[in-house]
């Protein structure tokens, strides 16, 4: 934090013109903000990337801020200073979730009341911000969309992902026998140490067979496809009877269609899987599930996977190996 012309200002990186990482983003030097009615100000331990950040850069996201802004929207911290109203103690350590233009990828954010969730001192400031998004989807996924059952089987596809890394140990957390897929040994390694009963390399061999002979040809009860297209495609020929086939993305590129005679010959269900929709309209139901979550992560239940954590002047390079696709778990960038 710098002293400029008596104004304290603070190291952002910003969007200011669209493109890739390296084109797109810039070290800039902006005022330290200050908190209004309803706000906290965070001082940022720890920032999570996202795929999405990408896209903002790309401006081929669903919110297109105008230039510039601030990306980043997971972060950990400590309570700085509080607005009129905000609920929350100085010094506080928090995880927390800024919104565009003012974004997390800074050494201070603001963040709104309803964005602010307490952390215990055992979960570090790295795992708190790999946290949020990719175990709340999973939870709110595995729990409400698909009813997921003790004693079910859970088929995970991009498993050792940020999100489908979540989705192994939550599954196994519920007492779910959990088949995860992934695209190299060292991704099905991650799956194995993660909890996975069962691995399957998906460039290598046809999950569908290999899903069937696992459950004497039932088939999965619960699906959970962060991929679409062919993914999905396939993995409605080993859905099982009454299974749910969760819709959570279309990371492969392609969104697949969904044949409703299929649907009603099997009777399984497909459950489009909205976490930030869903956020909105509940906020109490997320507050809920962040005490559970926290509760799950005492118990030594779930832990976030963690690729690498980043300096922050590294930040285009780490957007860079995200956007590779050849990382696994979340990628972390620390002030």
């Amino acid at each position: 934090m710098k002293h400029m012309e008596g104004v304290m200002t603070v190291k952002a990186w910003q969007v200011t013109e669209l493109g890739d990482p390296e084109q797109a983003l810039a070290v800039t030097e902006l005022p330290k903000p200050t908190p209004r009615a309803g706000e906290a100000l965070i001082k940022v331990e720890a920032s999570a990337l996202n795929f999405f950040d990408i896209l903002q850069c790309q401006g081929k996201y669903q919110e297109r801020p105008e230039l510039p802004f601030t990306p980043g929207a997971e972060i950990a911290g400590t309570i700085e200073a509080l607005g009129e109203g905000t609920q929350g103690e100085i010094g506080q350590r928090v995880l927390a979730t800024p919104m565009l233009p003012s974004g997390g990828l800074s050494e201070w954010a603001i963040v709104k009341q309803q964005g602010i969730f307490p952390i215990p001192d055992e979960l570090s400031y790295a795992e708190a911000a790999a946290l949020f998004i990719t175990y709340q989807t999973a939870y709110f996924a595995l729990h409400r969309s698909g009813r997921l059952k003790k004693g079910e089987v859970l088929l995970v596809h991009a498993a050792s992902g940020g999100v489908g890394s979540a989705a192994i140990q939550l599954g196994k957390a519920a007492g779910a026998t959990v088949i995860a897929t992934a695209g190299s040994a060292d991704k099905l390694a991650v799956c194995k140490e993660l909890g996975a009963d069962i691995v399957i390399n998906y460039r290598e061999e046809d999950f569908v067979p290999k899903v069937k002979e696992a459950t004497g040809g039932k088939g999965a009860d619960v699906i959970f496809d962060p991929v679409g297209g062919d993914t999905f495609d396939r993995s409605r020929k080993c859905i099982a009877f009454e299974g749910r086939i969760l819709v959570i993305g279309f990371a492969g590129g392609r969104i697949a269609d969904a044949p409703t005679n299929h649907a009603l010959i099997k009777n399984y269900s497909i459950v489009g899987v909205h976490f930030g929709l869903f956020r909105n309209l509940m906020p109490d139901q997320v507050m809920k599930a962040h005490h559970e979550l926290m509760a799950l992560y005492k118990q030594g239940a779930i832990k976030p996977l963690i690729y690498k954590e980043f300096d922050f002047d590294e930040v285009v390079d780490a957007l860079d190996q995200l956007g590779s696709r050849k990382t696994y778990g979340k990628l972390i960038v620390t002030p």
